[in-house]
């Protein structure tokens, strides 16, 4: 995949104008609209919106059945597919048919074949493959606080019993670090391109709630000087060691167990990499954590913050203003922070100043801030 270069502004983001005549004035508006506008009542789209966990149902179907790794093998026809995917002919027509209205499958006649959006992300064999990311994303944990969304709205918190995504050692984060792997790896490049991690000279790097690893692993592949110590739960690190002996930087990788909000840091570190972490976390917690991420820096290191970060108005990108209300569900205070919820959060533990960068063609947006 060709690596786009990242833009970065050390401001909320603005619209383009979009006429010549209009360059050199300052732009208004300024956001992305969250939904496409429509000329009236659109009952299609509330139809979409009733069944939208049926697609979410009929996706994971299709990954688990290996439906378009096989069309891209060459079993094209209804028959061959249910002899590759040990499936009934009637219920793969039915899902096959679900997938073709979806976008996802074409069909001419009575072979059906792969969309683009299919054969780079969906087909097992790829490299760009990322369909394993579902099995972390619907699963029973993670739809949970969906069921009870009603009550996390009239609460203002999840209304999961127990604080169950942030207990200690939890299962679930097992599962997260080997289904979110695939679509880590692929964000984790387009990092290393904004970092210009092959330019440094060395040095050593922090991945905090480090999961699968693959931040910090994908870093010390293109650096062969850059050592990396990942920290997160005991039973949450033997997957990161293992994708470490896979990837062949074993010998730079390190882990550090613990409770990443309670464990001493070390350091000090060039880099503090804090992917996806901080949305968990109600502003205050986070300002304590970037502290600590301060102190652990040696002088001129950074901290990379990897997050869906909403437009200051809270009007798009829609990934991330989605995803405010997945960690309403999920958290008792986390949130997608805005750029200026950032900026001074990073102030008061320290930091003098912050960018904001776009990772396109991936919704994940980075805050840097150096000591």
């Amino acid at each position: 995949m060709a690596k786009p270069k990242a833009r970065h502004r050390s401001a909320p983001k603005r619209a383009r104008p979009t006429a010549r005549k209009d360059r050199g004035k300052k732009p208004t508006g300024g956001t992305t609209p969250v939904a496409k506008e429509t000329r009236g009542p659109a009952f299609d789209v509330l139809w979409d919106a009733f069944g939208g966990y049926q697609r979410t149902a009929a996706l994971k179907a299709a990954i688990e059945l290996d439906v378009f790794t096989a069309i891209a093998a060459g079993a094209t026809t209804l028959e061959a597919l249910a002899v590759r995917c040990q499936a009934a002919e009637r219920g793969l027509r039915a899902l096959l048919g679900y997938l073709v209205a979806d976008g996802f499958l074409t069909r001419t006649g009575d072979r059906y074949g792969l969309s683009p959006t299919a054969a780079v992300f969906l087909d097992r064999n790829a490299p760009t493959y990322v369909g394993s990311a579902i099995g972390f994303l619907a699963s029973p944990a993670a739809l949970e606080g969906f069921a009870r969304l009603t009550d996390a709205v009239r609460l203002g918190a999840t209304a999961l019993p127990g604080d169950a995504a942030l207990a200690p050692e939890h299962p679930m984060w097992i599962e997260f670090a080997k289904a979110m792997a695939p679509l880590a790896g692929t964000v984790a490049r387009l990092l290393a391109n904004l970092l210009g991690v092959e330019r440094l000279r060395g040095g050593s790097a922090l991945d905090v709630a480090a999961g699968h690893g693959l931040y910090g692993i994908t870093l010390a592949q293109l650096n062969p000087r850059l050592e990396v110590t990942a920290l997160d739960w005991r039973n949450v690190l033997a997957v990161a060691e293992e994708n470490a002996r896979r990837a062949g930087v074993a010998e730079r990788f390190r882990t550090l167990a613990g409770n990443a909000l309670e464990v001493p840091l070390g350091g000090p570190y060039d880099l503090v990499l804090v992917p996806n972490f901080l949305h968990h976390f109600d502003p205050a917690t986070c300002e304590r954590f970037l502290a600590k991420a301060h102190a652990a820096l040696s002088p001129g290191g950074r901290v990379v913050i990897v997050e869906f970060v909403p437009d200051e108005d809270r009007l798009g990108p829609p990934a991330a203003v989605r995803f405010s209300l997945v960690m309403l569900a999920a958290t008792p205070g986390g949130d997608a922070y805005t750029f200026s919820e950032y900026q001074a959060m990073l102030r008061r533990a320290g930091f003098a100043r912050a960018t904001l960068h776009d990772l396109l063609p991936s919704p994940a947006r980075v805050v840097l801030a150096a000591r």
